[in-house]
């Protein structure tokens, strides 16, 4: 019945075991091992529930949701307030570097990073008008007196570091897909005063501030072998203006337990997902 040749005993005994028996290939593949470094952008302070207090990270930041959508085995050492050189030494005097936490079997790296190393945060809470125009200072005005911008320079500056460290990554990791994440759409055109005490033209200029730094960060990816996540475009209408429903990025006054001008909960599950499309993409 197997034509002119007959299998023998053996020959159907070793049919049956390749039937029944899972080859290499067929077993469940091992799992994606995935690294999580940068800032509080990444990290989620506040967020229910925090798991590092130090790092002041969440158990439900955009990295443990794309670990979640991924099935991956994540180590997340993202940490509020970090800068470009605590991938290398110690944050704190005490947290170890970042970068060691990858190696060379390594099958993702998502980074954040920038927004402490260019004063963005610092910039922003400068900005805050508790009275309407005229009264008080333009941030705006503060940062570009004399014609030159002090954040536009900040930014240009700190590209050549966030270069280098992604070389770096390559280095340690050289295997891993890399995802640089930006940064989102925080206030919209215009602002929304007073919900949000900053001026409109303050407003526009620390959005543009955020899209600079965000050009930065997708010319550095691409400069150096990895690839950039767009944060901003997805989150339009989810900024710190928009209804506590819609709400992905929390204003000077959060609407839920996050941090203010960071993520939210929601906000981070929505990243998350982004995240997890780019990494199988």
């Amino acid at each position: 019945m197997f034509g002119r040749r007959s299998l023998g005993w053996a020959g159907a005994v070793s049919l049956v075991t390749a039937l029944l028996v899972p080859t290499a290939a067929a077993q469940a593949a091992e799992p994606l091992e995935y690294v999580a470094i940068g800032d509080s952008s990444a990290a989620g302070p506040l967020i229910p529930w925090q798991i590092d207090l130090a790092c002041l990270r969440s158990s439900i930041n955009y990295p443990h949701v794309a670990a979640d959508l991924l099935g991956a085995q994540l180590k997340d050492v993202t940490c509020s307030g970090a800068v470009v050189p605590d991938f290398t030494g110690k944050q704190f005097g005490f947290i170890p570097p970042q970068f060691s936490a990858l190696k060379s079997t390594t099958d993702l790296v998502t980074v954040a990073i920038g927004g402490n190393d260019t004063g963005l945060v610092t910039a922003a809470l400068s900005c805050i008008n508790l009275l309407p125009p005229p009264v008080g200072t333009s941030c705006k005005a503060r940062f570009t007196k004399g014609g030159k911008d002090q954040l536009a320079a900040k930014i240009t500056a700190t590209g050549p570091a966030v270069g280098a460290a992604l070389e770096r990554i390559r280095e340690l990791a050289p295997h891993a897909k890399v995802l640089v994440t930006g940064y989102g759409t925080y206030i919209r055109p215009g602002g929304c005063y007073p919900l949000v005490p900053v001026w409109s033209v303050d407003a526009d200029y620390l959005q543009a501030t955020v899209d600079r730094l965000n050009t930065m960060l997708a010319e550095q990816a691409a400069a150096h072998g990895a690839q950039y996540v767009d944060l901003r475009t997805p989150s339009i209408g989810h900024d710190a203006c928009a209804p506590v429903s819609k709400r992905w990025l929390e204003g000077l006054i959060p609407s839920s337990i996050a941090a203010p001008l960071h993520p939210s909960a929601a906000g981070m599950a929505a990243f998350g997902q982004l995240v997890a499309n780019q990494a199988v993409g």
